[in-house]
Order: structure tokens, then sequence, then C-alpha cells
């Protein structure tokens, strides 16, 4: 399997970074203030990292696509350093897919149920560091990483979807 990028995963990696960035520095702020619920912006971050990793899979793909939505996020919202957790849960999510194998993430049968944890995880990874290392302690950690990995499943489940709808297409 070849790592090497071609132009058409470039853009994959580069709108699903730009999407998960102007959604996160727009309307992620706005539910938070609405409903102090960190969920959101893991079910955004799942849907551009299921769509990129379904579209090239390729170890590096999810990685890529937190750490070029890391640096839009930090572009247009400098001070949003908790978003290192979501560069973090893109590498985690991109190294359990590729452990997991691409084709029985995105197979049928137990496919869906199993990239759907892998997401999961992958948000929980997030709520932990950002609970641990940007909320002061505000919140209780195991409630706070509890609902990333909420948001992460419903944007994993949301990812599914949009794959299945494409690939009818």
């Amino acid at each position: 399997m070849s790592v090497k990028l071609e132009a058409d995963d470039a853009a994959v990696i580069a709108v699903s970074a730009a999407f998960w960035s102007v959604l996160n520095a727009t309307l992620a702020p706005l539910f938070w203030q609405l409903t102090r619920l960190p969920i959101f912006c893991d079910l955004i971050a799942m849907i551009s990292l299921t769509v990129a990793v379904w579209w090239v899979r390729k170890l590096g793909t999810a990685t890529l696509v937190g750490l070029l939505a890391t640096v839009l996020n930090f572009i247009l919202r400098p001070g949003a350093i908790h978003f290192l957790g979501f560069t973090a849960a893109s590498a985690v999510f991109d190294a359990l897919t590729r452990a997991a194998g691409y084709r029985r993430c995105f197979s049928g049968g137990a496919g869906p149920a199993l990239l759907a944890a892998l997401g999961t995880a992958s948000t929980w990874v997030a709520g932990l560091i950002i609970g641990a290392f940007f909320m002061s302690g505000s919140v209780p950690l195991a409630w706070f990483s509890a609902l990333h990995a909420l948001g992460g499943l419903l944007g994993s489940l949301l990812g599914i979807s949009l794959v299945k709808a494409l690939e009818k297409q």
C-alpha cells in the first residue's frame, strides 16, 4: 500500500481540514456558549476525519487533517489552544484505523460499528487532554471526556452516513 499522496488526496485532506476549522471557529463556540456541552466540536471533527480517511485510506491522512485544522484553527481563533487535544485525537484515529484496517473499517457488516468505536475512542482522548490541561479543573474529567466521546460517536455516525451516501453516487 502506497503512502504517497496524490493531488486528489491532498485536496480531500485540505477540504476536510477547512470544513472542520471553519465550523469549529464559527459554530462550535456558539454551541459551547449555549449548552456548555463539548459535543459539537467532536461531531465536526469525526465527520471530517471519517470522510478523509475513507477517501484516501493512507496512513497519515487523519494526522494531516488534524495538523492542518490546528493551523487553520489557530489562525481563526488564536487563543483556542485547547484544539491541541483534537490534534492528538486525529493522530489516535489515524493509528487506530490503520491498525484495524481500512477495508475492515469501511466494509459492510461490523465495519460501521468498528469505525464508530474508533472515533469514539479518539475523541475520548481529546476530552481527556482538553479536560486535564485546558479546563483548570473546572469540570470532572470523567464526565467531560465522556461528553467528548458522545460527540465523537455522533460525529462518527454522521460521517459513516455521509460515506454511505457518497458510495451510492
